[in-house]
């Protein structure tokens, strides 16, 4: 038996029996793990699963996240993954039977050279090559989408033009979160918090199971979906993953009157501005430079993050800062994410999102499952397994998805 333990009215999240075994134990709480957990339920019927969280439920990258969800990247093979996801995105809520706050406000991206013009263009028509709904703006027509997007020549990076996805958005990622959770807990998954895997148990080449720091757990298979720490996670089976770990960092000012009626990118003065449901606005910029675990990151990134900010929105010179954060993000050389076999029989990955995870959550959640339940890949995310990088076959987003990382 196991002991409930409430946490949050509506659901039990429950302790384990030490000497439980599990077919399937997912490593992370977060949003991919609480989606593979739910997938893994509705699709394939598993449902003896137990996701270990070190901390509290979605507490990791899941709450640091910048909450933008887009499909317009440039090759086949990201695309396609994104617009999928985007498509589960547009139904989420019916499915889940839980409010996600999902707002389709559209996103552009800023062209601000004539190399960004051309770029951008050909992303435009690769999107549409795709199915993906993308347009190309001038700049008087980004301005009605945005009217308070400063497009005047006279700037320092003038706005040239804009990429435009009406059907993207943000949506509320803690409500995402929980309503995976709930969904999750109702097919009987165990959601455990307070849980630090620390030792990952792998005899004759196959994982079987965890060590915990509330005891070991045996497992059939055993999934890694940790943002930020899968590197970590993977070496004690005795993987060295091509991935790296950055501080991204974000913030948020204080509530203000619905003023930012969509998402504004720009790769060249780096920065990244919506509005949540609450008011606050929402910014983020890029990774810092050096590798690392902690959730904070250099001042230089935020200064530099506040100056383009206030270029390309010159009233938000009177906004306050209310608080700042940072995540930790795994980057791959191509900028792309892995996603499952391994060389340990039985163990699985999906990491190395960079700063796409959040938007992917649902049809990564989807993917993994399907990889984990039948042993091989989706062919929507075969094209992002570990040995790519010993074939070649890289896919090499940088820079392709209108962002600089």
């Amino acid at each position: 038996m196991t002991d409930a333990v409430p946490r949050m009215p509506g659901f039990l999240w429950r302790n384990p029996d030490p000497r439980r075994s599990y077919d399937v134990v997912i490593v992370g709480g977060g949003g991919h793990g609480l989606a593979t957990a739910y997938y893994l339920a509705k699709n394939h019927g598993i449902t003896n699963v137990a996701v270990l969280e070190k901390g509290w439920l979605a507490g990791g990258n899941m709450a640091r996240n910048t909450t933008i969800i887009r499909s317009n990247y440039l090759w086949d093979e990201s695309s396609r993954i994104y617009e999928h996801s985007l498509k589960l995105w547009e139904g989420l809520e019916d499915d889940l039977g839980f409010p996600i706050l999902f707002s389709q406000r559209g996103v552009l991206n800023l062209a601000h050279s004539l190399a960004d013009v051309r770029e951008s263009k050909r992303r435009v028509y690769a999107n549409r090559l795709n199915g993906i709904d993308a347009q190309w703006l001038e700049p008087a027509e980004a301005a009605e989408v945005c009217p308070i997007l400063n497009v005047s020549p006279g700037t320092r990076y003038p706005v040239l033009g804009a990429t435009y996805q009406p059907r993207a958005g943000i949506a509320k990622h803690d409500y995402v979160a929980w309503g995976f959770a709930r969904r999750a807990d109702s097919y009987g998954i165990d959601l455990i918090q307070d849980c630090e895997v620390t030792g990952l148990d792998v005899r004759h080449g196959r994982v079987t199971g965890v060590r915990t720091t509330r005891g070991p757990i045996t497992a059939g298979k055993v999934a890694l979906a940790a943002a930020g720490h899968t590197s970590v996670l993977a070496g004690m089976a005795g993987l060295t993953l091509p991935v790296q770990s950055h501080p991204l960092q974000a913030l948020v000012s204080e509530l203000l009157e619905p003023v930012h009626p969509t998402v504004v990118m720009s790769n060249a003065v780096h920065v990244y501005v919506s509005q949540a449901h609450k008011g606050e606005l929402v910014m983020g910029a890029g990774i810092d430079g050096y590798n690392g675990y902690g959730q904070r990151g250099s001042f230089h990134v935020i200064e530099r993050q506040m100056a383009a900010a206030l270029e390309l929105f010159p009233v938000f010179a009177r906004a306050r800062l209310l608080r700042t954060w940072a995540g930790i993000v795994d980057t791959t050389p191509d900028a792309s994410p892995i996603v499952g076999l391994t060389p340990v029989e039985d163990l699985y990955l999906n990491c190395g999102w960079g700063t796409g995870g959040f938007k992917a959550t649902p049809r990564a959640g989807w993917c993994f499952a399907h990889t984990i339940a039948t042993g091989r890949p989706h062919e929507i995310s075969a094209p992002f397994t570990l040995d790519r990088f010993t074939t070649g076959a890289l896919v090499d987003e940088h820079g392709a998805a209108g962002v600089a990382h």
